[in-house]
């Protein structure tokens, strides 16, 4: 009889280990499945997302290369990108290399939904730079729900952290973003450039007093655009004492 009861027990034992693993089991697939899920939708905002930004490889800019094509944003940003790369251990100050890279990068990614616009053409019109920039923080709005909750929120931070440009590694990427576009210039042909331009190549001190290096960057640059300027027949002196305009 004691064999017997303890054959039903250890029965009894092995069934219910049995079912143990079961549950177990179904339970690790239901957790697989939602994680398969969770990941394929997560992996379909980001492709639907990179497909946007490609965008901005079309997205043309008001600056010519030197071989005399349109400029376009992805490629400004990526020069900014490699400005970023060789500036960030000459600043005055330690940074942040990592966010500076990520300001560079997503600073004009707005432009990918409502297009770039040249700053001369919101220069000196209150009216036209709000509309812009409604424009744009609609945009940013658009892109941080098209992506995964904490990429999307941190794209909208940078992008917000650059325009405000409040830290140190925002003003640096304000600085860079006007070299760039000004190194640019430099390089094209001056039949490229509008009247306003001219006077614009010498207003950089702003966005970089705040650092010697950039600084001293911004001088040289400017001194390069003054030696095209003065090449192509024009009076240097007029440019370099134009007030200068609102905004930027």
């Amino acid at each position: 009889m004691g064999d017997l009861v303890a054959f039903v027990i250890l029965d009894v034992f092995q069934n219910v280990r049995v079912l143990l693993e079961t549950v177990r089991a179904l339970r690790d697939v239901r957790i697989r499945g939602r994680a398969m899920r969770s990941t394929s939708g997560e992996m379909s905002q980001i492709v639907a997302f990179l497909g946007l930004a490609e965008k901005l490889k079309d997205e043309i800019r008001h600056s010519w290369t030197s071989s005399g094509r349109p400029e376009s944003v992805a490629e400004h940003s990526w020069r900014m990108s490699l400005m970023a790369m060789l500036v960030a251990k000459r600043v005055d100050r330690a940074l942040d290399e990592l966010k500076l890279l990520k300001l560079v990068i997503v600073h004009d990614i707005v432009e990918a939904v409502c297009g770039d616009v040249p700053v001369f053409d919101v220069l000196d019109d209150a009216e036209r730079r709000r509309a812009k920039q409604a424009r744009e923080r609609e945009a940013i709005a658009t892109i941080r729900a098209m992506l995964p909750a904490d990429v999307g929120d941190e794209i909208e931070s940078l992008w917000e952290e650059f325009e405000v440009a409040d830290t140190y590694e925002a003003k640096v990427a304000v600085a860079l973003d006007k070299l760039e576009a000004q190194l640019q210039h430099n390089e094209a042909d001056i039949s490229t450039w509008k009247e306003i331009e001219f006077g614009l190549t010498f207003r950089l001190g702003k966005y970089t007093a705040f650092d010697t290096y950039l600084d001293a960057l911004r001088r040289d640059i400017e001194d390069a655009g003054a030696q095209k300027i003065s090449a192509a027949g024009f009076d240097v002196t007029r440019y370099r004492s134009e007030p200068s305009a609102p905004g930027g």
